[in-house]
């Protein structure tokens, strides 16, 4: 930290107000973009929190120059926007690549596998030996952190080391498709290599509620 130009604590950047910044000009905490007087932020010149993008007012933004949150694309005063240029908020989302009403996902039970990091800690009751060997300061440590090679790799994980309940979760979800299941997270539980109809799997409205067409043997 430069003695004077911060007034925070934790700065690795220059004139910062906050605290834990690693950009410059930050008046928010936990900032590593520049510019920032909102919290959590990657990007730049945001004044709302949790934004990776840029110039957000917003909140959860990942695209840039938007007021509302939880968008992806630009300029939208709307939330949860994947376009630009929006005023609105969409009702309707996809889900396993078919149409699916933002109140159905929302409502609809979560699995907790799917909510798995990139890192897990690992108590030495549960390591292997070749764990050990790896990491020998987990001697003192009593365990050690594990980092995953990618986001797929913790997805098997956590499936592998899931309850069967969380598991059947995954099979409720809206629109659920193994085949598109297979290609998000990617490996094949469900064992997908069996071909399928062409209706399996497909929506259809009727009296304007969506039904899922499922194949039966």
């Amino acid at each position: 930290m430069k003695k004077g130009t911060n007034t925070g604590n934790y700065n690795t950047g220059n004139r910062n107000t906050g605290n834990y910044n690693t950009g410059d000009r930050n008046t928010g905490n936990r900032n590593t973009g520049n510019r920032n007087t909102g919290n959590y932020n990657t990007g730049d010149w945001n004044t709302g929190d949790y934004n990776t993008g840029d110039r957000n007012t917003g909140d959860r933004n990942t695209g840039n120059w938007n007021t509302g949150g939880w968008n992806t694309g630009d300029y939208n005063t709307g939330d949860r926007n994947t376009g630009y240029c929006n005023s609105v908020t969409p009702s309707e989302i996809l889900v396993f690549n078919k149409p699916c009403s933002r109140e159905e996902w929302q409502n609809a039970d979560k699995p907790q596998w799917m909510c798995c990091a990139l890192t897990k800690w690992v108590r030495e009751a549960d390591m292997t030996d070749k764990e050990k060997e790896a990491n020998p300061s987990y001697v003192t440590t009593g365990g050690y952190l594990k980092a995953y090679s990618s986001l797929k790799a913790a997805f098997v994980d956590a499936w592998e080391n899931a309850a069967e309940d969380d598991r059947e979760l995954t099979k409720k979800l809206p629109n659920f498709d193994p085949h598109v299941f297979k290609e998000v997270f990617g490996f094949d539980p469900f064992k997908t290599d069996e071909p399928r109809s062409d209706c399996d799997g497909k929506t259809v409205k009727i009296d304007g509620k969506r039904y899922r067409l499922t194949l039966e043997e």
